[in-house]
């Protein structure tokens, strides 16, 4: 990997105050990581692309890009302390992100990718959720060997699934730190609430839910219902269904988990088939990281945010105001 420290000399600097920073490093934000082009972000940010150009140039020669952009949007910081105080975090980390219509998943995913890259350890059990997000998150983690670390899965599989299923993601993420992978071998959602019960305590999936249970983290997202999002175009929720939980009053699901505005599970036969951690257990959890944003995903966020009270949540910069809206 190349060296993203920042050299001695740029450190010691001594800065005086610039009003072009906030320009500067959104400008950086949106070319170096949405990949956007030059004449987009003049668009986006209402300049000329020649203004762009020297401000790209100017944020290299000051070192605040170099692998990752070293610096925080003061009204990004202030967000996240925002956050921090509303929902009881001990971090929030806010990606910067402008385009109220557009897909925030490759900004959350980059601001993921780098988090969890850093909390990692050996000898630590991580249980992982699945989703476009967390899918996303992969190349931006730094893998490296670490002895003794556990990736559990915390729902069952999706045998349609190609890039989006969680025993693939387990595995991917196990491999990038030598991992041993420990997979739910059944499906997300079986055809009975006596199919499941017999599953989990008849072959040997409860005691994968109970290593789950006492895992060092899980990383987790969340999901919206309504639109049709992964699970339901996968098939695994009919349409009929989709529309039999919004009139019990769900509002999305974690871990197929289909919960309410109060973040608890529906009264829903979906909810009696899904084979994954339950919210009571995931709970348990000592440290969650909620990876999740989106227009269509606050309602739910807000849910989640409030019934499992997780430890960090990591999301974009519009997701954030509307969480913050009251």
């Amino acid at each position: 990997m190349p060296d993203t420290t920042i050299p001695s000399d740029i450190r010691s600097r001594e800065k005086a105050p610039d009003p072009n920073s906030q320009l500067r490093i959104r400008a950086a934000w949106l070319y170096y990581i949405e990949g956007m082009t030059q004449s987009d972000v003049a668009k986006q940010l209402g300049v000329n692309r020649i203004m762009i150009t020297r401000l790209l140039s100017e944020a290299k020669r000051r070192g605040e890009v170099v692998i990752r952009i070293q610096s925080d949007l003061a009204p990004v910081a202030e967000m996240q302390k925002k956050l921090e105080d509303r929902f009881g975090l001990s971090r929030a980390i806010v990606a910067p992100f402008a385009d109220p219509e557009g897909d925030p998943t490759r900004v959350i995913a980059y601001a993921a990718g780098s988090y969890v890259s850093g909390i990692m350890r050996a000898n630590m059990t991580v249980g992982v959720g699945w989703g476009r997000t967390l899918h996303a998150m992969l190349p931006f983690i730094e893998g490296r060997s670490l002895d003794g670390v556990r990736v559990v899965s915390l729902l069952g599989g999706i045998a349609q699934a190609r890039r989006f299923n969680p025993a693939e993601f387990a595995w991917q993420f196990a491999e990038l730190f030598d991992a041993e992978g420990y997979l739910i071998s059944a499906p997300a959602i079986v055809d009975s609430a006596q199919t499941r019960h017999a599953l989990l305590e008849h072959c040997g999936l409860d005691q994968i839910l109970e290593m789950a249970e006492a895992c060092d983290v899980a990383l987790i997202s969340c999901g919206g219902i309504s639109s049709l999002t992964t699970s339901y175009r996968l098939g695994h929720v009919s349409e009929a269904e989709r529309q039999s939980m919004i009139d019990a009053g769900a509002i999305g699901d974690v871990l197929y988990n289909f919960i309410g505005e109060d973040g608890e599970p529906v009264v829903h036969p979906v909810n009696d088939r899904a084979i994954s951690m339950s919210m009571a257990r995931l709970k348990r959890v000592k440290e969650k990281v909620l990876i999740s944003g989106g227009p269509e995903k606050v309602g739910t966020l807000r849910a989640a945010l409030k019934s499992l009270q997780p430890s960090v949540l990591i999301t974009d910069e519009v997701t954030a105001g509307s969480l913050l809206e009251d």
